[in-house]
């Protein structure tokens, strides 16, 4: 997918070069028509009124649930029930009606901004409605005594706002439902063993890796929305963690912990499904690998942690943990499978930060907790070890910056070093006065790596 600022970039250069004469009017019309440089103010403006209406939309319905409470006491039940069906009713039929309004394809590019308003304005109504939907839940549970817990709401409301967004292919209510049932999750995630109102919300709640990879992963592709695909992929990853955490024994949970979400997030690629040729959220799914590496090798090159860690006796994983990691640990092993048939030959030279160097840097971090918790503990060379592991991936993240000219690589690498020198600086008891000349040292060394990376990106670009 192609973005805005790469158009805007390359109409503003393909103007230029029409200037000074590099082409003529017809092979600008040409690169005009092939990447619709006159949708480019619309499309901003869209955005624009998008931001607006949702969050009016968001207003209004607080507005209107301001105002039944306010009178809520005074109505009788059955006026309430109408009012709330009533509301819901009108305000989604509404914005069904609206954005279903076709465009006049033969309108100009103004007429057809203005008669794109009434579709945006229809979808914030169908937001408007989503969020209504979970006020008539609240209300007619209060109203009709339906006990719950808000986990069980949460859920049941993100799970309808789902269905909504599959039957009318909207992004907004796809995120809004996202948004939901994460906090619905998180909210029953505590209360492991314990019963929720409904049998189907508790396997929802256990099976929620899985769930959650269904419901969301086939709806970013069908609204080719890289926002459901991140925070998808986030809830699948984080309940996946929280299901690890709390059921699985400590030495092989800390294994599966550590290794089994970077597998999955690394391994990814969007071609292993059927009808589907272009890698759309793959470089997503490899950002979020890296963010959790990177934060997981931080964490543990603190040798506080590795003193105080020891194995210790638990339950057996219940059954649904058996099945996440299970069907999630076949999936990441045909991940890599697929990926060592089409990518591990052929990976660009001059890359740090391949699937064969990151392979090795998973396994790592999944070997040392099980020499640790099951063969003899390892404190210092656990640390040791961790804080080699960070270093190498922010070394990798610098060379690959270096190699592709990629400035969030390279900076990303140097903050990691920096924060790998300062963290072990304050971890240990050094004088202030060490600690001064190394932050003026890393301060220092920050400003000439950006000075010198801008001078090599601008010999590339030269190049």
């Amino acid at each position: 997918m192609i973005s805005d600022n790469f158009r805007r970039e390359l109409r503003s250069q393909a103007q230029l070069w029409q200037a000074e004469g590099l082409i003529d009017s017809s092979l600008y019309q040409q690169l005009s028509d092939r990447y619709q440089f006159n949708e480019l103010e619309t499309a901003s403006r869209n955005r624009f009124l998008t931001i607006l209406i949702g969050l009016g939309s968001i207003l209004l319905g607080l507005g209107a649930i301001t105002f039944v409470a306010a009178n809520w006491q005074v109505w009788s039940r059955e006026a309430r029930v109408t009012l709330l069906l009533s509301l819901f009713v009108a305000v989604n039929a509404a914005g069904f009606y609206l954005w279903r309004i076709p465009p006049n394809k033969n309108s100009d590019r103004t007429q057809l901004a203005l008669k794109g308003r009434p579709k945006l304005l229809g979808e914030g109504l169908l937001l408007l409605g989503a969020l209504i939907l979970g006020a008539n839940m609240a209300l007619m549970a209060q109203m009709f005594h339906i006990g719950g817990s808000p986990s069980g709401l949460y859920l049941t409301w993100g799970v309808g706002v789902l269905g909504m967004a599959y039957s009318l292919r909207l992004t907004s209510l796809g995120v809004l439902s996202a948004i939901l049932i994460g906090v619905g999750y998180q909210l029953g995630a505590g209360s492991w063993s314990s019963e929720v109102e409904f049998s189907w919300l508790q396997i929802l709640v256990k099976l929620m890796p899985l769930a959650a990879s269904l419901m969301f992963i086939p709806l970013a592709y069908w609204c080719r929305s890289r926002v459901i695909f991140a925070i998808g992929t986030i809830l699948i990853i984080v309940s996946l963690q929280v299901s690890i955490g709390q059921s699985f024994n400590t030495s092989w949970g800390a294994a599966f912990f550590f290794a089994l979400s970077p597998a999955l997030l690394w391994g990814y690629d969007d071609t292993i499904w059927p009808q589907i040729h272009s890698r759309m959220f793959q470089f997503i799914s490899r950002g979020l690998a890296l963010l959790y590496l990177a934060g997981l090798f931080y964490i543990l090159s603190f040798y506080w942690i590795w003193e105080n860690w020891s194995k210790s006796p638990s339950d057996p994983p219940d059954l649904f943990v058996l099945v996440n990691v299970a069907v999630f640990g076949a999936f990441a092993v045909f991940e890599w499978l697929h990926l060592a048939r089409f990518e591990l030959r052929r990976q660009p030279r001059g890359r740090s930060l391949n699937s064969s160097a990151i392979g090795v840097l998973i396994l790592t971090s999944a070997l040392i907790p099980l020499c640790h918790l099951n063969f003899t503990p390892i404190p210092q060379l656990a640390t040791f070890l961790f804080n080699v592991l960070l270093f190498l991936l922010g070394v990798g993240s610098i060379r690959e910056g270096l190699a592709l000219g990629n400035r969030q690589s390279f900076w990303v690498g140097m903050v990691l070093i920096a924060l790998q020198i300062i963290s072990r600086l304050f971890e240990y008891n050094t004088e202030l006065l060490l600690k001064s000349f190394v932050f003026v040292l890393c301060g220092i060394g920050i400003i000439a790596a950006g000075l010198w990376f801008e001078r090599h990106f601008a010999n590339i670009k030269n190049e």
